[in-house]
């Protein structure tokens, strides 16, 4: 095996970028050495852009096939890279760190002696990471909430990319697996547990065949995956995935672990830097004045200041209507906020949104 081998899977996660890039910094050789092993981080170095097969993956490094079949397949069971199945031919892509590789690593909700160190090592390099790069704020935001649709007022329109079931209802497989942020958490400290569901994750078509297949998470059924959503909203979860209309996992987020969530929420104005497009508007006739869902709220948003109804900071509120899904007068509905761009229909327009608002 050649020298520097995790000096070049280095510069190998640092083009394929995402929240947590690679670069040169201790905790990052700490970790990939628990990730990888060398031969396993020769082949990742070694793969094309976007997915090929293990014969171009071969062809491309000048290795023999069925080894470099081999690794890739022991790769997938490990969560360091994607396949999936078109016919009867396999293909293989590099995900970057987030979103993709570390979340594989706790999606399965296991407490082996290694998940607690890939805790560590992972929790380590995160917060070194963030400490020599502080988070960027894009002017076009790369994460988005879906709301709760079914409060939405009429005549406001409800587009399939804001409506969770569109998605249930056109996936197939779906799969759910463990939240990987509050997994994490508590492999870190058992008793950092907020209380939240945890099997709450959703992954749809060919991303949900894959964690199914490498037992990463577990197949649903649509009747099944509308229930985790409905315990999700029950018990104040945010909907949120990335920022596009194809979407292909669907995050149920905690304030508290959940990474979209307290990123946004460590901005000054989370509202401007994650939204779903709608706002909440109260029916003074219904509404109690209960202080519900100022509890609810998970970016405190709301308050009650004394009013028959709560006052709203729309520059922290991310629509993301747990406050709606919450009261129990059904005096909250959502109404479209203007002034929110639709999302991009793919990862290729989104990519270009972001690359033109900061060129």
């Amino acid at each position: 095996m050649s020298d520097g081998i995790y000096e070049r899977l280095r510069d190998a996660m640092a083009r394929r970028g995402g929240r947590y890039p690679g670069v040169d910094i201790p905790e990052f050789y700490a970790l990939a050495r628990e990730l990888y092993t060398s031969e396993e981080a020769e082949v990742s170095v070694g793969m094309p852009r976007g997915f090929n097969t293990a014969a171009d993956i071969a062809a491309a490094m000048g290795r023999d096939e069925s080894e470099v079949a081999r690794i890739l397949e022991g790769m997938a069971d490990k969560g360091l890279c994607t396949c999936g199945d078109f016919g009867e031919t396999r293909f293989y892509a590099s995900p970057p760190f987030v979103p993709g590789i570390f979340e594989f690593q706790f999606m399965r909700g296991t407490w082996t002696d290694r998940d607690r160190r890939l805790a560590r090592l992972i929790h380590a390099f995160k917060g070194a990471y963030d400490a020599a790069y502080p988070p960027q704020t894009s002017s076009f935001p790369g994460a988005r909430v879906i709301t709760v649709d079914r409060a939405v007022t009429p005549p406001d329109v409800v587009h399939t990319y804001d409506h969770v079931a569109h998605y249930i209802a056109i996936s197939d497989p779906i799969a759910v697996s463990t939240c990987f942020c509050r997994h994490e958490a508590k492999l870190l400290d058992s008793s950092d547990d907020c209380g939240m569901p945890d099997e709450v994750c959703m992954m749809f078509g060919t991303a949900a065949q894959f964690v199914i297949s490498r037992k990463i998470g577990r197949a649903v059924s649509r009747e099944e995956a509308t229930d985790i959503l409905k315990k999700a909203e029950e018990a104040g979860l945010v909907h949120a995935g990335v920022n596009r209309q194809d979407i292909d996992f669907l995050c149920n987020c905690c304030r508290c672990h959940c990474m979209i969530l307290k990123t946004a929420l460590a901005c000054p104005s989370p509202g401007l830097v994650l939204t779903s497009g709608f706002q909440p508007a109260w029916d003074a006739d219904l509404c109690t004045g209960c202080g519900l869902c100022v509890d609810r709220c998970p970016t405190d948003a709301l308050s009650q200041d004394g009013a028959d109804s709560p006052a709203i900071n729309l520059l922290r509120c991310i629509g993301c209507g747990v406050c709606a899904s919450g009261c129990p007068m059904e005096a909250i509905r959502l109404e479209t906020r203007p002034g929110v761009v639709p999302p991009p229909v793919n990862l290729k327009a989104l990519k270009a949104m972001q690359a033109n608002a900061t060129a």
